[in-house]
């Protein structure tokens, strides 16, 4: 909204862009195909949802890679120039990317290692989350948001992975007494641009466009991390015991992560090296 506001005034009111959140034209898998054929001229919608047709756009959902907002700025730094070149080959334009905050770990008793999972319900959502739980020797529980209350105070689930925002959004800590900044992994949404529609703009129109979108991006990573540490220290005020894990199971957690991005690597295809070679050289 802060973006469409400012092109609206740097344009003088020439170019005004209507905001329609919450799938009110169309689902979030069906964003990317719409602003492609023109339907609108630009969307909104998170990376994941376009690795179907674009694998490259799930690099920042591989779980353990990135552990700061740093690593997913330098993560995305390698993966921008691939993902605008994909789009750009289905007439779309990137105009900025912003993160989610980093997804942690809450759980009902103390953790030290892998180990203190073995026999326990881990609450999973995705492919992503269900793995991770057996690796850890976790019985995978799929359970809504929603549910998840319940699900804690019924014994169904004893931990789950989701960010701070998500555990203050549920209130959670009545039935929950640990959160661990892991940092899994940082998921970004993308906003984007029909190109045509882009090109077909004035020349002071389409540079308000450019500056609106690189102010959007600056502010929306510190506004993502704010709310991170925002929602971090609601969870403690509330009752619940946040840190971080020990040395030894973080150093667990990455070996994990090498695991998922050589997996993700085998499974996209060369194009993969280009991100993930020169991020680990770059550590």
């Amino acid at each position: 909204m802060q973006f469409a506001g400012d092109v609206e005034q740097a344009t003088a009111g020439l170019l005004r862009i209507e905001v329609r959140p919450n799938n009110t034209m169309f689902k979030l898998g069906e964003i990317r195909q719409a602003v492609q054929e023109g339907k609108v001229q630009a969307g909104e919608t998170i990376m994941t949802s376009m690795v179907g047709e674009i694998p490259i756009a799930g690099a920042d959902a591989i779980p353990f890679v990135v552990h700061s907002y740093g690593d997913a700025r330098r993560l995305w730094n390698i993966q921008r120039p691939l993902v605008e070149r994909h789009l750009a080959s289905r007439g779309l334009r990137p105009l900025y990317v912003v993160p989610w905050p980093p997804q942690g770990l809450f759980t009902t008793h103390p953790v030290r290692s892998g180990v203190d999972f073995r026999g326990t319900r881990m609450r999973t959502y995705n492919q992503s989350t269900v793995r991770i739980a057996e690796m850890l020797g976790a019985s995978p529980v799929d359970v809504p948001m929603v549910e998840i209350n319940q699900a804690l105070a019924s014994r169904k689930v004893d931990s789950m992975i989701t960010s701070a925002v998500t555990g203050v959004e549920n209130r959670v800590w009545d039935q929950i007494a640990f959160y661990y900044g892991i940092n899994a992994w940082f998921p970004k949404n993308i906003v984007f641009v029909n190109a045509k529609a882009f090109d077909a703009l004035p020349a002071t129109a389409r540079e308000a466009v450019t500056q609106a979108a690189a102010r959007a991006e600056r502010r929306g990573w510190a506004l993502s991390e704010t709310v991170a540490n925002e929602s971090t220290q609601e969870l403690q005020r509330h009752g619940m015991k946040v840190g971080r894990i020990p040395a030894e199971f973080e150093a667990e957690l990455k070996r994990l992560g090498e695991k998922f991005s050589r997996e993700w690597v085998k499974s996209v295809g060369s194009e993969a090296n280009l991100i993930f070679v020169p991020y680990y050289l770059q550590r």
